[in-house]
């Protein structure tokens, strides 16, 4: 007997998800109009086209504008082009492939719609997905798209994805035009986030260089990519769905100062900045603030030192060991300050990786208390010592946290850190240091991250355990039975359904890792994703942003309009 799962058919709004990056090289000096035509001339002279000094928003001959000028930072811009299975639409930038169709989509309360898919059920035993899909669509070469194609791509994304994990995926078949079915090595519950962010290629039109010049069924086929400078969206004349409003969507790639500098020229219609800018007043634009789940906190390390691994790794911290200890610290850490001061009020507290998802648990949730910090350290026997740093068995209360270096906002959030848990005898030194380096050191020390996707599977790759290590991948730590409410959640036939077991894995009553449980990680802040927009320029309601300033403002550009 199958489960089938009714959703309620969305007005083809092809919303995406996950997490892991784009990189790319990006130039903060390019100067572009909307049509994306090169300027001659000194940088910063150029005006959109329409654009006028007064402001206006008016095209040629008074009609509105349909076209609207976006700037990201260089890394959104993708290294590998435009194809799913080198990441376009998931990694750390997770956002809808605009130029591809998705089978699903995620809604604005982050539940699961549908784009091209018509309907879709689960064995019982959650080993068979059976997926129907539109007749209705084609290929912005004419070609139909059939379930042949859905077909290709998940299993071109099985054998080559560098950025997705579809290690849960057997096979892919496709029944008939219409119908395709996804053969599990395993139960997966939440494969429908997964098909929300898979772009659907044609199979008679991939191959190498797609990337560069992708052939989809979305709302837009790229016009133009300019490396290191410019991305141009055009609408599908064919697309199924409504029609965009936005005809032409122009992507500039350029680091945060040259972003702040195009829109003080009047080059921008919408930039991407930080909370160090919120404080600006430019003329004829609007500080607009979108709330995410895009946090920061980091790990501590739940096991003793272990000393080191074959390859030389260091494992485990005799300090941070001490689930007292991780108690403490996360009592003693007031987000409210830090969502003040270094993020110049532009965020929200932070106590787990899923905040405000329909899997959190609200017993994640915690107040502070400094005093009762200090309690706890001295009830575990951390005594204070002459210079004010506590002490325990010979051990020093002192630990090094880790912060990307080229990222000013882990650095104040590490420097923030560091201050309010002197307060309680805890010694924190910062250091800027390089990924290159950093994933193997957060075995021993903890590291300021950045995390937040629109999946569960976020809480099962920072906190499950591997077959491999009997430890997690990120930081050192081990919980048997959140591991087993984390696997029932991925058996599970019933997706909704399985949010209670991931909540379960947070905190069952007894075991978890919330404050009374385990608490490996501790989360501080949620960042708010800001950007300058020009007044004139409506932007359609936003979901949620994952982790990653970047494509995600642009998932429903679509419906974007002007005043």
């Amino acid at each position: 007997m199958k489960r089938c799962f009714n959703f309620t058919m969305a007005a083809v709004l092809a919303a995406a998800m996950l997490a892991t990056g784009c990189g790319g090289n990006g130039s903060g000096t390019t100067d572009v109009t909307a049509s994306g035509q090169e300027q001659q001339g000194t940088q910063g002279t150029a005006q959109a086209e329409g654009q006028q000094e007064t402001g206006q928003v008016t095209g040629q001959q008074g009609t509105v504008r349909d076209d609207v000028i976006v700037v990201m930072g260089p890394t959104s811009e993708p290294e590998a082009g435009f194809d799913p299975a080198y990441g376009w639409g998931a990694g750390e930038h997770v956002h809808e492939p605009l130029i591809q169709s998705t089978l699903t989509v995620t809604t604005t309360d982050l539940k699961i719609g549908y784009d091209l898919a018509t309907g879709m059920e689960a064995s019982d035993d959650g080993l068979t997905w059976t997926v129907t899909i539109r007749d209705d669509v084609s290929f912005t070469d004419g070609e139909k798209l059939t379930a042949g194609d859905v077909a290709f791509t998940y299993n071109t994304l099985r054998d080559t994805s560098s950025v997705n994990d579809f290690t849960m995926l057997k096979e892919a078949q496709a029944v008939n035009d219409t119908t395709v079915e996804f053969h599990m090595n395993r139960p997966y519950s939440i494969w429908p986030y997964t098909m929300a962010i898979v772009g659907i290629v044609p199979e008679h039109a991939y191959g190498a260089g797609y990337g560069e010049h992708p052939v989809g069924s979305g709302r837009y086929m790229l016009k133009q990519w300019d490396k290191g400078q410019q991305v141009i969206l055009e609408a599908n004349p064919d697309y199924y769905g409504e029609a965009p409003i936005m005809k032409k969507v122009t992507i500039l790639f350029m680091e945060e100062d040259a972003a702040y500098a195009a829109v003080m020229s009047g080059q921008a219609d919408l930039a991407y900045t930080a909370a160090s800018y919120s404080d600006q007043t430019l003329p004829g634009y609007e500080l607009l603030a979108f709330e995410t789940v895009d946090n920061r906190g980091f790990n501590l390390p739940a096991v003793p030192d272990e000393g080191k691994t074959e390859d030389g790794i260091s494992i485990g911290n005799d300090f941070t060991s001490d689930v007292q200890v991780r108690r403490a610290i996360n009592l003693a850490i007031d987000r409210n300050e830090m969502i003040d001061n270094v993020l110049s009020g532009y965020g929200s507290p932070a106590y787990s990786v899923c905040d405000k998802m329909p899997w959190y648990n609200d017993a994640a949730q915690v107040g502070y208390d400094a005093v009762k910090a200090a309690d706890i350290l001295d009830k575990a026997g951390w005594v204070i010592g002459g210079d004010g740093i506590r002490e325990k068995d010979g051990v020093r209360a002192s630990m090094t946290l880790m912060y990307p270096a080229s990222d000013s906002v882990r650095q104040a959030l590490a420097a923030d850190t560091a201050n309010q848990l002197k307060e309680v005898g805890i010694e924190v030194k910062t250091e800027g240091v390089g990924w290159d380096t950093a994933y193997d050191r957060a075995q021993a020390e903890p590291l300021m991250w950045g995390w937040g996707a629109h999946t569960p599977m976020e809480l099962y790759n920072i906190y499950h355990t591997m077959k491999e290590s009997g430890l997690a991948e990120y930081s050192p730590y081990a919980n048997d039975s959140v591991d087993r409410y984390m696997d029932a959640a991925l058996a599970s036939s019933d997706l909704e359904q399985s949010y209670e077991l991931w909540k379960k894995a947070q905190w069952d009553g007894n075991t978890g890792i919330t404050q009374d449980g385990d608490i490996p990680w501790i989360w501080l802040v949620n960042i708010d994703h800001l950007y300058w927009a020009r007044e004139n320029l409506k932007v359609a309601d936003q979901k949620l942003h994952p982790h990653g300033h970047g494509w995600s403002i642009v998932n429903n550009v679509d419906q974007w309009s002007w005043e």
